[in-house]
This record gives structure tokens, sequence and C-alpha cells, in this order.
């Protein structure tokens, strides 16, 4: 049977999961109708212009309206999932939608749902957010269209929210008195093998009505997730004390404090760890048969864009695509600051191309140079390296212990940091011209530090009170030599 002439409707395409289906479906040449509360959220994604996309803006508390929208799509993907939005009555919540959704499905002529659940025991023991996700399930499958369910556990890929949890716990504390959710088994599943099997289900018709169990290859611990995060992002093993007294409320609190994720979220995420989540059917190798990802290639996969220093591979350039959360992939700090500069964007261009080498960083040479020189004893290249030539720059070359990963005219030089740090930094000037005032600009400058580890937190708020010193240092004196620039007596002279 080929689908891949019919259209596929997309829940949640501006979201997790949703985010990364879209575009794998229209990449293996599908038609991809995606449903949004509002399709200006698309707009950012690279693929939004796709000449197989439509975008529809709907609500799925109207079931005529919800029809409308789902008319000539044969397969729909179900990937809603309110608890951020909805609060403590996400679970409420969650059925209407599911109720509201298989009855438009109905409405609208659509032959197969396809939605993502979660793993987990059956019975009364299933947590509260495991058990929303099953009751979805039942809301699904009351209409007349068959629901194909694919349930996994933790996903391991940035911006996947139980996994970014456990990253930044990792991260941040190298001692971890946890709950007794660290020796629960579970069996994680890579981004990557979730799309796979979302996709294999179009054209599977063997699928249609099944619910099937999704993992990665092998099961283990939390614990044992924790030591191979930490592996991968070099740092120490941390040390992992279970204690019996931290329940799913204090548990919730203790991951708002440590990480960026809500209290709101981290409990019902919490509750749910404590939850054995392993596949308990063979569906997937028998109707899907799929080689899985194993949680250190899936973490290795998912942390790949930080494993080296080379501008190819930079974290800027390989983040999270389109859909995580601005959390994900590790917190990254930001000292942004900006002026108006009395200069037309070329000049400020050539002021801001200039730095360093001989000329130097405008403001606190002696910083820059106590700075290159720690770097150097410490293995890193110091400022040894000057700059190739002292007026020219372009992408790829080497300043000082910097590496250009971009130059562009009039527009922004972005600078990648190559000394010794417990991270990875950024230095990146924009400038904005003024419509009204060709001899008027803005200079932006922005300074970005993702840390690793405790070590790489205390790095930015001990050097963060220089920054006052040698950024705005560095900004006016961009400012005045822009200003030089542009006089025409200037000009002349160069000429």
């Amino acid at each position: 049977m080929n689908i891949t002439n019919d259209t596929i409707a997309v829940t949640g395409a501006t979201g997790y999961v949703g985010g990364r289906l879209a575009p794998k479906l229209l990449d293996s040449g599908y038609k991809v109708k995606c449903l949004v509360r509002n399709t200006r959220k698309l707009e950012g994604r690279s693929w939004s212009n796709h000449p197989n996309l439509e975008s529809t803006e709907t609500d799925l508390m109207d079931v005529e309206k919800l029809a409308k929208s789902l008319e000539g799509c044969r397969v729909a993907y179900y990937l809603i999932h309110s608890m951020i939005t909805a609060g403590a009555d996400y679970d409420e919540v969650d059925q209407n939608l599911a109720k509201n959704f298989s009855k438009a499905a109905e409405m609208a002529g659509v032959e197969q749902i396809i939605y993502l659940g979660g793993l987990g025991e059956l019975g009364n023991n299933l947590s509260e957010h495991l058990t929303s996700r099953r009751r979805v399930e039942e809301s699904l499958s009351n209409g007349s269209v068959p629901v194909t369910v694919l349930r996994a556990a933790m996903i391991i890929g940035s911006g996947s929210a139980s996994f970014e949890i456990l990253r930044y716990l990792v991260e941040r504390l190298p001692i971890m008195v946890t709950p007794r959710w660290v020796s629960t088994k579970c069996q994680p599943i890579s981004i990557v093998d979730v799309l796979h099997y979302l996709q294999a289900c179009l054209s599977t018709p063997e699928t249609i009505g099944q619910s099937i169990d999704i993992g990665g290859s092998e099961v283990l611990t939390y614990r044992d997730l924790m030591k191979i995060v930490a592996k991968e992002l070099k740092l120490p093993r941390r040390l992992v004390v279970p204690v019996p007294v931290l329940t799913p409320r204090l548990s919730s609190y203790w991951i708002h404090m440590v990480t960026p994720v809500g209290a709101d979220i981290a409990r019902p995420l919490a509750e749910g760890l404590a939850n054995t989540v392993i596949c308990r059917n063979k569906l997937s190798d028998e109707l899907l048969p799929h080689r899985t990802l194993s949680p250190q290639e899936a973490i290795h996969s998912a942390f790949q864009h930080e494993s080296t220093n080379e501008v190819a591979t930079s974290w800027l350039d390989a983040g999270p695509i389109p859909g995580d959360p601005d959390w994900s992939g590790g917190h990254v700090y930001v000292d942004r600051r900006e002026m108006n500069v009395s200069a037309n964007a070329d000049d400020l261009y050539e002021a801001i191309k200039i730095i360093g080498g001989g000329h130097g960083y405008y403001a606190a040479d002696w910083l820059w140079r106590i700075r290159g020189l720690m770097d150097q004893i410490s293995g890193g290249p110091g400022l040894r390296r000057g700059r190739r030539d002292n007026r020219e720059i372009g992408c790829g070359d080497a300043l000082d212990f910097w590496r250009v990963m971009d130059a562009i005219p009039g527009e922004k030089l972005r600078l990648y940091a190559e000394m010794k740090l417990p991270g990875v930094a950024t230095l990146e000037f924009d400038i904005c011209s003024d419509p009204e005032d060709s001899n008027s600009s803005i200079l932006i400058q922005t300074a970005k530090f993702r840390p690793r580890g405790l070590i790489g937190i205390l790095y930015w708020y001990a050097v963060k009170p220089l920054h006052g010193i040698v950024f705005n240092g560095m900004m006016k004196g961009i400012k005045l030599e822009a200003e030089r620039i542009n006089q025409p007596a200037s000009r002349i002279v160069q000429e």
C-alpha cells in the first residue's frame, strides 16, 4: 500500500517530537499538514516553506473546526500533551482534547491515528502522569478510527524533559542525594529511533489498531544512565547516594532548584521515574524490525555536537533543532550589550574586524594578556597565534585564542573560543543599520558561555565582574574608531 501521495496530519508540530517528525516526513516525500494554534510559530522552522507543507490554525476544543482541518488527511499523528500549558489540570484537559480529536478524525474520514504514549507497568501503582497517558489512549480509541499506539520510556535527545533533568543533575552536582528512583529499571530510546518507528507505521498496515512498546537495546537503571552522561560530558564520576525520604513532591522541588525544569513539570515526571518502564511486548520486533541505538550510542549522539571544539561542530551551529525548549542542551549564560554608533554599517565593521593580534582589544589589554598567559600555561594557544592579516579577516581564520565562525562585512563577526575553558564560549558582534540615517548604526555585542559541570558555572561567575571593564571598554573603543573612520577627512586620507 502506497500512502506517500496522501496527506499526513501532524499535531504538535511546534513541539519536541512533532518538530522533528514533520521535516522527516517532508524529506521522505510525504505531504504534511501541520495543525497548530498559531501558524506564526512555524515561520522560524527551516522547513516552513517546503512545497509539500500546509499549515493550518485550529483549536482542538472546537470539534467542527478540527474536523475541517483534518479533511483530506488519511493518517493523523496525535502528539499533544498539555502538561506544560495546563499545569495541574493537565489530565482532564488531555482527555477532553483526545476525545475531541477522535470525533473530529471520524467526521473527517481519517483512516488511522498514530499516538506516542508512555511505557509503564499495568495496575494501580502506575504514576499519575503515565496513567494519564494510558487514558489518552482510551479516549482516542473510543471512536471508529483505529489507533496505533507507540509506547516509549525516556526519550534520549536534547530537549526531552526527563533526559534534560538527568543531564543537569549530572552536570551540576558532583555528589547527589537522590530519591530511590535512581535504582528503577528503564529502557530509554533515542529520539532517532522514535522518529523511525513513527514514520514506519505509515507503510506498515499491520500496525493499525496495535499497541506497540518501543525501547532501546538495553535495560538499565537511572544511576547507570547518570554514569554514561558523566562519561560523555567528560566529568569525574558522580557520587550518587539514594535516600528513602525524598517524596515526588520533594523531588520536584529539588529538580526545580537544580535544573531549569519547573516544579509543575518536574513533579509528574518524578512520579513517573519511580515506575519500571521496559518493553513488555515484542510487536516492534515482529512488525517494525529495526536496530535501535544502545543507551551509550543514544547519549553520545545527543552530545555529539559538543564532543569537539572544531568550528564545524559548534553547539551554536549544530545545537537543538527547532521545537526544543529553550533550556535544552544545557544552560547558556549570556552577556549582551548594545551601543549606538554615529557611523554606517561598513565603517563600524571596519572597526570591529581589526581586533586582536597586534592591535589589541581597544581596552584593558593587560587583562587580555594575563588571560592569554593563563591559557598558554594550561596548554591552550594563548595570544601567540595573533592573526593572519592585520586588517582583513575571514571565516575559519585564527585570531589569538579565537576562531572566526562568521565574518560578513557590514553585518556580523562571530568568534569561537579555542582557549582552555570549562565550557564553550563565543563572542559575537552584530550590526544593525538605521534605516532613517545612513550614518548611524547599532552595535550589539554578545558573549555566550555554556558551562561544563559545576566548575564551568563557578568560572562564569568568577569572570563576570570583569566583563564590565573588558567588554564596555571594547565597545567604546570600537565606537570611537568607527566614528573616526566615518569622518570625511579620514576617508580622504585613506583614499
